[in-house]
């Protein structure tokens, strides 16, 4: 088991990779195609792989589906990797699922926001410290949709929960984000978690926001790790050139229809021939149209 302060510090190496769950046809899980495509991610040098997240569909998975997914990450990245899982759904369920995520060897846990409920501050702060308490692995609370956390609260979580090693952004708010680094510093990793994240990259690394998100490791791992490094390089032209040669393309087809920001993932990881299948409802794949758009798209900078 890797301590969280290991995972902590090895978060900030690097880029970190969130792979699709492969699926057959009938939408079961697709074992043999998802140990593949993680033999052939892991092989690049990224600082952490998250498996069953948000790209993973982990909303669409069953709580023995996670742990399976979760169990065939560990066994085929073997430690080369570090393996975060998810915790989801009510404080007894998010609970469970770090303590099955612990069992099943994983190095970390992602902690996503509750279903459905809104909630205050102070419900937020003894959530995610209960998640943190009913584990021995770092935790990482991703702050977005139902559960937006403020930098007092953040603040009061580093102080109380040893083991939470990270906040993840999904929200983008400048302000609270310079609030949450002035307050909290380097005490925790900060992750960017837009959808298409290297869209904000370049930016949010001036406010402490060192590594990010990349879904498009997927299927054009190259291509991402040399955006990343152009990144830190803090080199402009290069990553405005790549904004414009594939990005901001490829995120005019995500944009066309709600969900698309994970459904255009896996079509990107079909598109180069790797099977990962169809996405399970509520999401829906890309028309045939837009899957011949973004094929042609991600041929350019292959």
């Amino acid at each position: 088991m890797t301590e969280p302060t290991e995972l902590q510090a090895q978060l900030k190496t690097g880029l970190l990779s969130f792979p699709v769950t492969h699926f057959h046809a009938d939408l079961s899980f697709n074992e043999a195609a998802y140990r593949d495509h993680l033999s052939w991610l892991s092989g690049y040098d990224v600082a952490g792989l998250f498996a069953a997240g948000g790209t993973g569909e982990g909303f669409s998975l069953t709580p023995d589906e996670i742990d399976t997914v979760v169990r065939t990450a560990v066994s085929e990245v073997d430690g080369r990797v570090p393996v975060i899982a998810p915790a989801t759904g009510g404080t007894a369920s998010a609970t469970a699922a770090a303590r099955a995520a612990e069992q099943a060897g994983a190095d970390g846990i992602l902690l996503f926001p509750p279903y459905l409920t809104e909630a205050g501050q102070r419900g937020l702060v003894e959530h995610v410290s209960a998640v943190c308490r009913s584990t021995n692995l770092g935790v990482i609370v991703y702050s977005r949709a139902n559960a937006i956390l403020t930098d007092t609260a953040v603040a009061e979580l580093a102080d109380t929960n040893p083991n939470l090693v990270g906040f993840k952004d999904g929200v983008g708010n400048i302000e609270q984000m310079t609030r949450m680094y002035a307050r909290v510093g380097e005490r925790l990793t900060y992750i960017g978690g837009l959808p298409t994240a290297e869209t904000f990259a370049l930016p949010l690394l001036q406010l402490g926001y060192s590594t990010y998100s990349s879904a498009i490791f997927n299927f054009v791992p190259e291509f991402a790790l040399g955006f990343y490094a152009d990144v830190l390089a803090q080199d402009r032209d290069a990553v405005y050139r790549k904004l414009n040669e594939f990005v901001l393309p490829y995120v005019d087809i995500r944009d066309r229809t709600k969900g698309y920001a994970v459904s255009i993932v896996k079509a990107g990881v079909n598109a180069i021939g790797r099977a990962a299948g169809p996405v399970r409802p509520p999401l829906q794949n890309l028309t045939e149209d837009e899957q011949r758009q973004l094929t042609g798209l991600i041929g350019k900078i292959r």
